[in-house]
């Protein structure tokens, strides 16, 4: 059993370990978020490609309009779709919502204690395997260069 004065001692660097894991998990919510806006943003600029193609039938004009407008849209508001943190006992719940008041999921787990990063398995419970950790260096730039709104960069490699 740790004394007081090795629990005084050890106590600013577990504080410091605890905020590094929070705002290191925040970027990584800030990461998807862009992945997100990306990604909706090239299905618009793919649309305006396969309008100029010969085979697209319909009003061309309309088409175009509305997909310069949705991309217009995205480049200044954003998206609908949120991604944020839940506190828990052990863990932070990376939480993806559609849009405000729509469906959530949990997109990973993050170990509080430790930095770990699992993919979910449930609602209330991670997989098993470490997936990343995000007090390590590479492996944080690893998990986000990688990651991606669907949760692929999550699957075991």
């Amino acid at each position: 059993m740790a004394t007081f004065a090795e629990f005084c001692e050890t106590k600013p660097m577990k504080d410091q370990m605890l905020a590094d894991i929070q705002k290191h998990a925040v970027t990584l919510c800030g990461a998807l978020y862009e992945d997100l806006k990306s990604t909706h943003r090239r299905h618009h600029s793919i649309a305006i490609n396969h309008i100029d193609s010969d085979t697209f039938k319909g009003d061309k004009e309309y088409e175009r309009a509305y997909h310069l407008r949705k991309i217009h849209e995205i480049d200044t508001t954003g998206v609908n779709d949120e991604f944020y943190l839940e506190t828990g006992r052990k863990y932070y719940k990376l939480i993806h919502q559609c849009s405000p008041g729509g469906s959530r999921s949990v997109h990973a787990f993050i170990d509080k204690t430790n930095g770990d990063v699992y993919k979910s398995a449930s609602w209330k419970a991670p997989a098993k395997g470490v997936r990343y950790n995000l007090l390590d260096d590479s492996s944080r730039e690893e998990c986000l260069s990688r990651c991606d709104w669907a949760g692929g960069y999550l699957y075991a490699r």
